[in-house]
């Protein structure tokens, strides 16, 4: 006997809402080297992330030079060249200056395969006018970076960071937000709880890549308020 009840929906009620924006995952055990880590923005995040109970490992050209800059960071924070801090890390932020972008990255195309890659790099030029930006063939330096990373999973974030501030050990939290741009919502959503770890910062989605160059352009017009207001601008999303 047949029944006449209409069919059920398999589908939970839960899977059908729409996922909450904050609800990141726990990044708290990942693995985060920072290429440049001997730069100041580097040494910044590097100092930042440690102190939020993140294992780090800085990278450098020079091995030695790369462990001395974690030493006077402390914290746990270990130094390595950068082909070995890339083979250990979960997550890679790129913060060379941009000049040797293109030529780091494809030097360590092998070693970053299948990693999770955060591209921070701002590409600027300066005159007696000031900061400016400059606009790579690829876009941006992140496009420029996944065209160098094909076997890489490639975000952009923290941009807009002052490297005084994040060094500033006298300070707790860091107001601000960081933009975090990537294809993919989970390579996105990992970048953003990383944000959030360090304190008074929080992760907050900014499109695809292809909309990465406004994201690294944008730095040109901070470096002018910073120089007017003699400040270490950052920036907030209101409403979100």
């Amino acid at each position: 006997m047949t029944s006449s009840s209409a069919p059920q929906d398999p589908t939970p009620e839960a899977a059908k809402a729409p996922k909450d924006p904050w609800d990141l995952p726990d990044v708290s055990g990942l693995v985060v080297g920072v290429l440049g880590g001997t730069g100041e923005q580097g040494r910044g995040l590097a100092y930042r992330f440690a102190r939020a109970g993140q294992k780090v490992i800085i990278g450098s050209r020079s091995a030695d030079r790369a462990r001395d800059a974690a030493a006077e960071l402390g914290h746990g924070v270990e130094g390595a060249d950068n082909a070995e801090t890339a083979r250990r890390s979960d997550v890679v932020i790129v913060a060379v200056p941009w000049d040797g972008h293109a030529k780091t990255l494809e030097s360590l195309r092998e070693e970053l395969a299948g990693k999770l890659v955060v591209d921070c790099v701002n590409p600027l030029g300066f005159d007696k006018k000031g900061a400016y930006a400059l606009k790579p063939e690829e876009g941006s330096a992140a496009e420029q970076a996944a065209a160098l990373l094909p076997d890489s999973r490639v975000t952009a974030a923290f941009h807009h960071l002052s490297a005084v501030l994040l060094q500033d050990t006298s300070l707790d939290e860091i107001d601000t937000d960081v933009m975090v741009l990537g294809e993919e919502r989970a390579d996105v959503e990992t970048v953003q709880a990383l944000a959030g770890r360090i304190a008074g910062m929080r992760g907050v989605f900014a499109g695809r890549l292809r909309n990465a160059h406004q994201v690294e352009s944008l730095v040109a017009n901070l470096i002018s308020v910073n120089r007017r207001y003699k400040a270490h601008a950052g920036l907030r999303v209101t409403d979100i």
